[in-house]
């Protein structure tokens, strides 16, 4: 079953709303990773911050995370209000992903307390909550249907589309909005440092000089029907190889299952695919084992990229906003039959197979082919691939 993609909006460290992020997709900028932040107080490191006024969220869900969410729904809100009349409030659900939720709000709340020896008053557990994502988009938009948030860590935003599909085909709805939101917060990036994976400068994907990951943040929304649309979700495809809590199966497996596991489940084989868009993160073990999956899979001569060198690793938020990348990649107002260019240092790994990694200005969309794949490979072998493509395709 094929959902159509009725709405798309966006909030990203490279722009808010569909047009500011084309322009500087296409065009390729690293003005997104400009924010410094200081993890310890002998280092700093570069994040991908949104920096946009952020509507406000009410108590108990008020978070930086929820009003980031929000903030991409702002773009969507005429299309929502129209599903909502068509099929009723009940008909509609709401999945959405996140890896940090509120976090940012308690490790605040958590500090006065150390101060002042008492909690904020204007602190609520539940800010912290991971459902609390789809808890509150659910009662801002007066949605009554199924709603619940996804948190498998870097796959969480790319999950809510299968997990659509099959509340559509299973009857429960009879459309989706479907997205995610993460924000920066000191336990992720902390977190990350721990694992000595945050890279000392801008991250270097696929380059033999990657030495980690930026964090980013940001939101995409989605509104998924049943009705056919310009551009589609044509298929989907999962794995988990459950190799280590935080390193990738060093074969690969696992990431070619799920993008080939995509393919079939949209009934395209690898050479229907106009370009992938990397996970990318830049860290040592996933590069090169995306790069061996990648390969594989498609050969040395797909256009490919990864966008993470623009807007930092939104982590819980990556899968969706990097399947919104394909779909302005589609369309024609948006892409313009461009793709998004891999932006790095050009030092070759030699240790990695051979990847056609686009170049600024360069490597327009194939002719003929009406589909973009997009991964998510997440801690704990959770691997998601999403196609996308025409919705006549």
């Amino acid at each position: 079953m094929r959902l159509g993609i009725a709405a798309l909006g966006l909030a990203t460290p490279i722009g808010i709303g569909k047009a500011a992020v084309s322009a500087n997709l296409f065009a390729g900028t690293r003005d997104g990773l400009a924010h410094r932040m200081a993890i310890y107080p002998d280092r700093e490191i570069h994040v991908g911050r949104v920096t946009a006024e952020l509507p406000p969220s009410f108590a108990p869900y008020r978070s930086r995370n929820n009003s980031l969410m929000l903030l991409a729904l702002t773009e969507i809100a005429a299309e929502i209000d129209a599903a909502r009349m068509r099929y009723g409030a009940d008909r509609i659900a709401v999945i959405l992903g996140t890896s940090t939720a509120g976090i940012a709000e308690g490790e605040a709340a958590f500090a006065i307390r150390l101060r002042k020896d008492a909690w904020p008053k204007d602190f609520d557990y539940r800010q912290q909550e991971l459902g609390s994502l789809a808890e509150f988009v659910a009662a801002d938009l007066q949605i009554a249907g199924p709603a619940y948030t996804i948190a498998t860590a870097c796959s969480s935003s790319a999950k809510v589309f299968a997990s659509a599909r099959r509340l559509i085909m299973a009857g429960l709805c009879d459309a989706a909005i479907v997205g995610g939101a993460d924000t920066i917060c000191g336990t992720t990036t902390n977190g990350f440092a721990s694992l000595d994976a945050l890279s000392r400068g801008l991250c270097q994907p696929f380059s033999r000089n990657r030495d980690g990951i930026n964090i980013g943040e940001g939101a995409a929304a989605f509104l998924l029907t049943r009705e056919p649309a310009d551009i589609a979700l044509l298929g989907f495809g999962e794995s988990s190889d459950a190799h280590h809590l935080s390193a990738p199966d060093p074969t690969g497996a696992g990431a070619e299952a799920a993008m080939a596991a995509a393919l079939r489940d949209a009934g395209l084989s690898p050479a229907d695919i106009a370009y992938v868009n990397l996970h990318g993160t830049g860290t040592p073990l996933n590069d090169a084992m995306e790069a061996i999956a990648v390969h594989r899979l498609f050969g040395a001569g797909m256009p490919c990229s990864s966008t993470k060198a623009m807007t930092g690793h939104m982590l819980g938020a990556a899968g969706a906003c990097e399947a919104a990348f394909l779909c302005l990649a589609l369309h024609p107002a948006h892409g313009g039959g461009r793709l998004p260019p891999h932006l790095w240092d050009g030092a070759v790994d030699p240790a990695m197979p051979p990847l056609n990694l686009v170049r600024p200005g360069m490597q327009p969309v194939p002719a003929g082919r009406r589909a973009m794949l997009s991964s998510s490979f997440a801690f704990g072998g959770s691997n998601m691939a999403l196609v996308l493509g025409y919705g006549d395709t």
